[in-house]
């Protein structure tokens, strides 16, 4: 598991009424270990009392910037963005985890491709860092973007991203929608629903010239524009997500039900992580492998917390487990038996994992 190394806040600026850009300084005896690739995220820690508290947040700056930068959106009753947005200051100090995330494409620089960004709100802060690497290092290619925020006043990086398209000009569209307020062109005005969808295909992307698509925002939104991209002929495995969880659906809540009641009570649970070897047993009061882990006083890997990030995946020795949600594994990694320690809910009596695989 990597540590997190304390690190001192550069700068902190406002970029809409609700979102800061933090700025770090990253030490040289630092920087090879905080080395980057666009769309990956930075693991920020601070202790609440005896409680740690970690949380993701995408790069926005580019690799090509030697700059490390999270834009952080205050979320009602979030605890860390509320106190990112509201407290944090120049020369202050957070703990903060190396970056991960396999959220992109290697760069290449002799390619000459056609990328497609999808973004929604604060969706836009890996896109950016995407966007600025692959136009930096790949004289050839071009990107569209398809942006959608609420109001005008409310884009985030509007400024960025204006001046990105003037320094690429030609190589960078931005179609920016807003949902509440109007714009001239009535495409522009709302979601992006599957009609809309099937209209940009219809008019301003041509999907057989697409190599790349890249969506970043809340789930409904991003599965109804993966479908509709992969009804009008794209492949799905060009398309590339990173998921905004609002809450549990229906659905999930009914799985989550259901697996309570399979949930074995004392279950022996092993751990390995590092070499080193962590026991405990799990009650029938634990929501999760993770949160008993820690309450244990096992030093395991976690971030989000929201089956989203993968930071806390391992994979399944012995027993069986089943998770509660899965917003970050893909087919071949179940059938592999890796699983979301945050999700995960034994149903055997001993249940051996390893985080070293």
């Amino acid at each position: 598991m990597s540590k997190a190394y304390p690190l001192q806040i550069k700068a902190v600026e406002k970029e809409t009424d609700d979102c800061t850009v933090v700025s770090f300084d990253v030490p040289d005896e630092l920087k090879a270990e905080f080395q980057f690739q666009q769309g990956q995220h930075l693991t920020l820690e601070r202790q609440n009392g005896d409680e740690t508290i970690r949380r993701s947040y995408s790069l926005c700056s580019s690799p090509v910037d030697d700059e490390w930068q999270v834009a952080v959106k205050e979320i009602p009753e979030g605890r860390f963005s509320t106190f990112i947005n509201r407290e944090l200051k120049a020369n202050d100090q957070l703990n903060v985890l190396p970056p991960s995330g396999e959220f992109g494409v290697p760069v290449d620089t002799k390619a000459s491709k056609d990328y497609l960004f999808f973004a929604a709100g604060s969706g836009i802060t890996p896109i950016i860092s995407m966007i600025k690497t692959h136009l930096s290092k790949e004289p050839n290619s071009k990107c569209q973007l398809f942006y959608l925020n609420k109001t005008a006043g409310s884009i985030i990086f509007k400024e960025r991203l204006e001046q990105l398209r003037n320094q690429f000009f030609g190589r960078l569209e931005i179609y920016y929608f807003l949902t509440r307020e109007q714009r001239d062109i009535e495409l522009f005005n709302g979601r992006l629903d599957a009609d809309k969808v099937n209209t940009l295909c219809n008019t301003l992307i041509d999907i057989d010239e697409v190599n790349d698509v890249f969506i970043c925002g809340p789930e409904q939104m991003l599965f109804t524009i993966r479908d509709t991209l992969v009804e009008n002929g794209l492949a799905k495995d060009r398309i590339h997500y990173e998921l905004f969880v609002t809450g549990l659906s229906e659905a999930d809540k009914a799985r989550v039900s259901q697996l309570r009641e399979q949930q074995k009570s004392g279950s022996k649970i092993t751990i390995l992580d590092g070499g080193k070897e962590f026991h405990f047993t799990m009650s029938q009061e634990d929501d999760n492998v993770l949160d008993a882990g820690l309450k244990a006083g096992a030093d395991l890997p976690f971030a989000c917390k929201g089956g989203v990030c993968s930071t806390c995946k391992c994979k399944i020795i012995e027993g069986e487990a089943e998770m509660k949600i899965n917003y970050a594994l893909e087919e071949d990694e179940l059938d592999k038996k890796y699983l979301l320690s945050c999700q995960a809910i034994p149903t055997t009596d001993k249940l051996v994992i390893d985080y070293d695989v």
